[in-house]
């Protein structure tokens, strides 16, 4: 049966009720975690990783306080809201995942209206904490975030193309556009290199998870490259994208922005993570098993991740220890 002639209420929503014999306490505890499963934490945490840095380095130090709970909160909020969207519209495609058939909707601890509701009033809620806590063009930045995500990644690209993931994850990089703007109530070019680098660190990070389940792509019809192109193809783009991505990220220093600490990290991160790309590209070119492959994939994308980690870190600390060295 194709995915999209599932019924889309197909759940077992029987398990959204308290079921008999269970403790109130027990209840709320599942209700809880399934509305935070909804949310992604996962992916929230990883934005939220960008976000602090990116308002040190825009202040260069510390801002007040509480303008970085706000914006911290008011991010996570709307990322959260972002990934409750998705999980509601793509539960179609979810129950036919392997890797993701343990997400509410499908296990029927959420109703999709439950859901719906849910994501709604963290999706406004985000937008009020953010205008409220930072300024307006933080607010309308984080509704941009959530637009992006729900309707031009989830809505119209990612069943449609194998660009999903790369004009899609412009989602993604909103929250540095957001954690500047909450300090300077501006984008200037230091937060557009930053969009970039996360813009063009996307693609090698999604795609070698994308090979590892290309399967559970292929089973819910959905064209992520990894999964509808063979390796040696995705390797080459995988290459690339790090070359870009890291290139990218040491513009931060010819341009005057960046300092010794960051330049130095970012550039010693940006060699392991494209050397590990390239040897990716290496074993694709042997032919091995998809299983090896698979682990390989894997590697690079567990690293895509100590990459960025590596190079947010680096940002927040330079400010602290001296001056940008073309300044």
């Amino acid at each position: 049966m194709s995915v999209n002639t599932l019924p889309t209420d197909a759940a077992p929503v029987g398990r959204a009720s308290r079921q008999p014999g269970e403790a109130l306490g027990a209840f709320a505890r599942r209700k809880a975690a399934a509305y935070l499963a909804l949310t992604k934490p996962r992916v929230v945490e990883l934005l939220l990783v960008t976000t602090l840095p990116t308002m040190i380095f825009a202040h260069r130090g510390f801002p007040d306080l509480l303008l970085i709970v706000a914006t911290m909160l008011g991010g996570a909020m709307a990322a959260g809201a972002s990934g409750a969207f998705n999980c509601y519209i793509d539960r179609d495609m979810d129950r036919v995942m392997n890797r993701t058939k343990g997400r509410p909707l499908v296990t029927g601890d959420v109703t999709p209206r439950e859901a719906l509701v849910f994501s709604w009033i963290l999706a406004v809620a985000s937008i009020a904490v953010l205008w409220a806590g930072a300024n307006l063009l933080t607010a309308v930045l984080g509704l941009a975030a959530i637009l992006l995500y729900v309707v031009f990644y989830t809505l119209i690209l990612k069943r449609r193309t194998a660009q999903n993931i790369i004009w899609g994850g412009i989602a993604g990089c909103m929250p540095v556009l957001i954690a500047w703007a909450a300090v300077t109530n501006t984008v200037e070019w230091p937060a557009v290199i930053l969009f970039l680098i996360i813009f063009l660190w996307t693609p090698p990070h999604y795609w070698p998870l994308s090979m590892k389940y290309s399967d559970d792509y292929n089973a819910a019809n959905v064209p992520m490259l990894g999964a509808i192109a063979g390796a040696r193809t995705v390797s080459v783009q995988v290459v690339l994208y790090a070359w870009a991505t890291v290139v990218c990220s040491l513009l931060l220093t010819p341009l005057g922005y960046a300092g010794i600490v960051y330049t130095v990290l970012s550039a010693v991160a940006g060699g392991w993570f494209i050397y590990e790309c390239h040897v990716l590209y290496r074993e694709a070119r042997r032919d091995h098993e998809p299983a090896a492959m698979n682990k390989k994939a894997m590697k690079v994308f567990h690293i895509s991740i100590t990459y960025l980690t590596i190079v947010f870190v680096a940002l927040a600390v330079d400010p602290f220890v001296g001056q940008p060295l073309f300044g």
